[in-house]
């Protein structure tokens, strides 16, 4: 059939339809996963346009993917979390939604506590298993959309669950109706489809998705599972690894809209952001993360990087407030005892630190050089030096200056006699075998040392 599209006003053909292909045996992709070889990615040459929706939003994941990888949270902390996101996500709820377990005590004690706050983003919704207690549970709760897992590749279906695609197709159906019978919007989580047969068990499954939606007079929502962080964003990339290429498989003959679509990814190839972006631009409204990238293995994809995306492709925040990033590192640090890393974008203590002493000669005259944008303004982390053996004079005068506040006629330049001086200090230790940095106590009684008491925070004693 030949249709006027409303999306690109041109007549296409929409005369795709497609059959479960209920094989006898598993269809694993052994050219691409070989198991005992790094996964290959593999090229066709088929490009897919580009479709980025109206809007675009972050959805989040830290109370459900994020909590299985980490020492569960406390209630106060999930309650302190999902205040931070709110006030994040600013007025438009550009982070819209967070994900909750609901079968302990304290889950549910935790969403009743985040539902009290009366926030209208981000709205709370559920993972849960395929069971009538479970939807009844969610339903006595009051929440309006819940997850369900739909394990869609034959490592799944055959080899975990012990059945063919017919019967994993039946079963997931009949779960997906329990949860429109119950009047709730069902997000059916397709697990690991970056290894999943797309035309032979994916379009088939999701376009009968579709059918019972229409059916219902309810939206059915679908999330992409890039499980094991299989998925690639370059161009020309054959299924089942194409980012570009599940999206607009799902778009294009599945029928569900870029508002019901999202994206979910692990960070196992370092592709988690790039993935996420990728899905953002072909079609996928929303993208599925967690604060920190903290999540199974070696992680989902991070909340507050999306952000910054988000402010990357659109050229505004739209009423995200970026500095409660540097609020949520602290929290993790301080209040959860999590060690981030501290090479990590955005939260990690040296995103805006440099040791080399050329770099901190740049820094002095302009920040710009070696700062990748205003952290002051933007994150609330002004740039800052560590002394160690290479930061040279430049660096010890930017230290100073930095950590004594001194602007304008009080700064000092490298050349003066304290700077000097706290080099050839600084240059002692190294040559007696020290390695680490110096810490801020060190070359703080060593300034006080040196200037006879005359340097303190804030103001230079006139000589």
């Amino acid at each position: 059939m030949i249709e006027m599209s409303p999306k690109t006003n041109l007549l296409e053909e929409n005369d795709y339809h497609y059959s479960l292909q209920d094989v006898e045996k598993p269809n694993l992709f052994r050219d691409l996963y070989s198991y005992v070889e790094i996964p290959k990615v593999a090229f066709n040459h088929r490009r897919v346009p580009m479709n980025m929706p109206t809007d675009i939003w972050i959805t989040d994941t830290t109370f459900r993917d994020g909590q299985q990888s980490i020492e569960p949270y406390t209630v106060k902390q999930m309650v302190d979390l999902f205040t931070f996101m709110h006030r994040l996500g600013g007025p438009y709820g550009i982070i819209r939604q967070s994900e909750f377990f609901v079968y302990s005590e304290k889950d549910r004690r935790a969403i009743q506590e985040c539902m009290d706050l009366g926030f209208k983003f981000p709205e709370i919704t559920t993972w849960i298993r395929a069971t009538k207690d479970d939807f009844k549970l969610i339903k006595d709760i009051g929440i309006k959309e819940t997850g369900i897992l739909v394990s869609c590749s034959d490592y799944h279906i055959f080899n975990k669950l012990g059945l063919n695609r017919k019967q994993a197709l039946d079963q997931y159906l009949g779960t997906v109706a329990m949860a429109f019978e119950a009047g709730i919007v069902p997000r059916c989580h397709l697990e690991d489809i970056t290894r999943a047969d797309f035309y032979g068990f994916v379009v088939p499954f999701v376009n009968e998705l579709s059918n019972m939606a229409k059916d219902a007079g309810m939206p059915v929502k679908i999330r992409a599972c890039d499980t094991m962080g299989y998925g690639v964003p370059y161009s020309e990339v054959a299924l089942p690894r194409s980012v570009a290429g599940i999206i607009y498989g799902l778009l294009h003959h599945c029928d569900i809209p870029s508002e019901c679509l999202e994206w979910h990814g692990h960070n196992d190839f370092y592709k988690a952001v790039a993935n996420a972006s990728t899905a953002w631009l072909f079609g996928a409204s929303a993208v599925n993360t967690t604060l920190l990238g903290i999540g199974e293995r070696t992680g989902n994809v991070p909340l507050e990087a999306m952000v910054i995306e988000y402010a990357s492709l659109r050229g505004s925040l739209d009423g995200m407030d970026p500095t409660v990033i540097t609020e949520i590192g602290d929290y993790y640090r301080n209040e959860i005892g999590y060690d981030v890393p501290p090479m990590t974008p955005f939260v990690g203590r040296n995103i805006n630190v440099t040791r080399a002493g050329v770099h901190a000669d740049g820094m002095m005259k302009d920040q710009e050089i070696y700062n990748i944008f205003d952290t002051e303004k933007i994150l609330n982390r002004k740039p800052s030096v560590l002394i160690g053996k290479a930061s040279g004079l430049a660096g010890i005068a930017y230290w100073i200056n930095d950590n004594y506040n001194l602007s304008g006629a009080s700064k000092i330049s490298k050349s003066d006699k304290l700077v000097t001086t706290m080099k050839e200090w600084i240059d002692a230790e190294y040559e007696g075998g020290r390695v680490t940095v110096l810490s801020n106590q060190e070359l703080e009684a060593k300034v006080a040392e040196l200037s006879g008491g005359k340097l303190v925070r804030g103001r230079k004693e006139a000589k």
